[in-house]
């Protein structure tokens, strides 16, 4: 409870960082017995949806959109996932990759909590659309980012042109940064999974934390650098392999 009215929270035009003191739940269409705290979304700016799933033992989620894409990352506790005549169990740190149209339900025994992004799947010509991908996000190797050994990134989805979105972990030991102050097209959205550090977006440095979300618009100047004892790790999206031109179609 604020006192005082005191939050780090703060909403630009091109950047976001969101707290969990002003998280607020409510339900979404095809969730069921589920809190949802929506972070991010097209009324933000933004071209996907991320959220997180609270479940309590019973809940259930399905698709209920056309054309919709949806990549799951479990945070807690344990999900049975229905996909293809396959049931999947997804213990923490597991995800799911669902095409578009991909029927699918997600479903908890107990509570249970995940980060969901939602996207508008764009089709490349001559490209066949993606897969189902079930996996284990410390099973996937890691490799150092432009060769920093104390920066270790973990991709998530294939890379390939079949995906136009990725999923990433970046994982950052004390005292490690971002080489330079990104600025490009791509979109992001950004869960603080353990750790901290100062992330500089725009023109404005904030303290983060775990548990904090990130959006980050196209362009948005941003940079990262780890403080604490222990290492600080994150999970982010970006959308990749299309030209933005066809937004415009």
């Amino acid at each position: 409870m604020s006192l005082t009215g005191f939050t780090r929270t703060r909403v630009t035009p091109d950047h976001a960082l969101l707290t969990p003191d002003t998280f607020v739940r409510a339900p979404l269409p095809g969730w069921k017995n589920t809190a949802c705290i929506v972070h991010i979304s097209p009324e933000l700016g933004a071209r996907f949806k991320m959220y997180t799933v609270e479940m309590e033992a019973g809940g259930t989620g399905e698709m209920t959109l056309l054309d919709i894409q949806r990549f799951a990352y479990v945070l807690e506790g344990a999900v049975a996932l229905e996909v293809g005549g396959t049931r999947h169990t997804l213990g923490a740190q597991h995800y799911a990759y669902l095409p578009a149209n991909t029927p699918h339900r997600f479903e908890a025994a107990a509570r249970a909590r995940m980060v969901v992004f939602d996207k508008p799947y764009q089709a490349l010509a001559g490209v066949e659309v993606p897969s189902v991908v079930i996996g284990h996000e410390p099973d996937i190797p890691s490799s150092p980012l432009l060769g920093d050994e104390a920066l270790q990134v973990r991709l998530l989805l294939p890379d390939n042109p079949s995906f136009d979105m990725a999923v990433n972990t970046m994982t950052f030991e004390p005292g490690a940064h971002l080489s330079l102050v990104e600025t490009h097209v791509m979109e992001h959205g950004l869960l603080f999974l353990e750790g901290g550090g100062v992330y500089r977006l725009g023109d404005c440095w904030y303290t983060v934390q775990a548990g904090d979300v990130i959006w980050m618009a196209s362009y948005c100047p941003q940079w990262f650098g780890a403080l604490g004892k222990t290492p600080s790790k994150y999970l982010i999206y970006k959308d990749v392999n299309r030209h933005s031109l066809e937004l415009l179609s």
